[in-house]
């Protein structure tokens, strides 16, 4: 059952050899292609070098292609992975496109906005990796990669991995409603942190965690068909205090989580409130001594990730030149985690499989959502596609915070997308917690489309 899968944004090196690795231990996809797309040539080089050592090593039969001609990697693709960060407008594929950019343009606008009284916690499109002037060109990106898709392997599922997920599935299903598109993130994984923490065996472990991306919650817990709450319960009475003491800062059961837990009855899973997602909500992250007292610091969780992703590209970069190092000892062969080839298998006529995936919320799988919105809950996907498995929903309290911090923002964001307006731009950072005046929000507005690589923003919202 060979298939071919074209990767845009093949640069990310550990990414890309994560994605090689599972499909050498998935052995129904082996004799499979892989095309690794990406501007930048000396990252290209260096991806295909380590992941073509890496199959010779582990001796899977693979055929590995590199183009930075994304066209070219689309043709006869029956999956496309999106995982680029975008900026700049180039040319890739006969198409304007974006290059891939570094973290230093989201940067860039940080400081701007922290300069300006903005703030990590619950300020989710300025403050943080979705920030409003990064999503304009991944939006641009994710729509320019499917309108290829569409007129070159029209057949082809698109899995979109890079971030925004929920305004990029959103956007594009409203847009292109026959795309066969799905959306990936592996915040859920924190489920299982929370499971061993209990000391349960996962084999008999059943649960729910549905909500939007970024914001999902367990609702629903067993253990061996007996509800898993009451066991919450003890932990957060008898275990979380002595734990809270020591462990690091922005924990996924840490203070904050527990408190949101005590006050929403379900408890906040993966992103929800770590740095990854935004660090919502906002009252948590007011002042320094604030964050101090729940054990939270998204800016030193951001600057750790930062230099351990810069650390990770100079090792590989260094692995992929030293012909005498062993790709397969840095990188040993047992499965990553993620979800997306055991889902690309189940697509493609293999296993039928039960994922959490980034969906259009039709049929209202979590209700109270729109049900042309972005959900994340359990699918299954088999040879015939996706079908979403309706949830039991979240806590009223949860489902309206879902709709003011998550909901609204994003619409207000496509919206002004969709129509080049600058007032819902504004209306967008008039939403962020830490907008305190018009005029704040103005100068916002005004800095960042002056930054030097935002001249293409600039012009759209004039």
């Amino acid at each position: 059952m060979s298939v071919k899968i074209s990767l845009i944004g093949a640069g990310s090196a550990a990414f890309s050899l994560d994605l090689v690795r599972d499909i050498c231990l998935t052995p129904s996809l082996k004799g499979s292609t892989v095309s690794f797309m990406d501007v930048n040539p000396a990252r290209l080089d260096a991806v295909h070098r380590l992941c073509s050592r890496y199959a010779e090593e582990v001796g899977t039969r693979l055929k590995l292609e590199k183009t930075t001609n994304r066209r070219n990697s689309l043709a006869g693709a029956d999956f496309v992975i999106n995982t680029a960060l975008a900026a700049a407008a180039s040319k890739a594929g006969g198409r304007p496109a974006s290059l891939v950019a570094g973290h230093d343009r989201l940067r860039a606008g940080w400081r701007v906005a922290r300069g300006l009284g903005y703030r990590f916690g619950g300020s989710r499109h300025i403050v943080h990796d979705e920030s409003f002037w990064i999503n304009f060109y991944q939006l641009r990106l994710m729509e320019s990669v499917l309108r290829d898709v569409v007129e070159t392997c029209p057949k082809a599922w698109y899995l979109l991995v890079a971030n925004p997920v929920m305004a990029g599935i959103t956007y594009l299903t409203r847009k292109y409603p026959g795309a066969k598109l799905v959306g990936l993130c592996h915040g859920y994984g924190g489920v299982h942190e929370l499971i061993g923490r209990l000391g349960l065996d996962e084999k008999h472990v059943s649960f729910e965690v549905p909500g939007v991306n970024h914001f999902i919650w367990l609702t629903k817990l067993t253990y061996k068909g007996r509800d898993v709450f009451p066991l919450i319960d003890r932990w957060v009475r008898d275990k979380a205090p002595a734990f809270h003491r020591k462990c690091g800062t922005s924990a996924a059961m840490g203070p904050k989580a527990v408190d949101l837990y005590k006050r929403f009855g379900a408890f906040p899973i993966g992103d929800t409130c770590t740095p990854g997602g935004g660090s919502w909500p906002y009252w948590y992250h007011t002042s320094d001594a604030v964050e101090k007292r729940w054990k939270e610091d998204p800016a030193g969780w951001y600057a750790g990730y930062f230099k351990w992703g810069s650390r990770g590209v100079v090792e590989l970069d260094r692995i992929s030149r030293d012909r005498s190092a062993k790709v397969s000892k840095a990188y040993p062969p047992r499965k990553s985690g993620e979800t997306m080839i055991p889902l690309i298998e189940s697509l493609a006529g293999g296993k039928p499989g039960k994922f959490i995936l980034n969906i259009p919320n039709t049929g209202l799988l979590v209700p109270g959502i729109p049900e042309d919105y972005q959900v994340e809950v359990w699918a299954k996907a088999n040879a015939k596609g996706i079908t979403g498995i309706k949830s039991h929903g979240l806590p009223k309290p949860v489902l309206m915070h879902a709709l003011r911090d998550m909901v609204a923002p994003v619409e207000t964001e496509l919206e002004a997308f969709r129509t080049g307006r600058r007032d819902l731009l504004l209306n967008l950072v008039l939403m962020d917690p830490f907008t305190k005046s018009h005029a704040q929000a103005e100068k916002l507005v005004a800095e960042i489309l002056r930054l030097p690589f935002n001249r293409e923003m600039a012009r759209h919202y004039r």
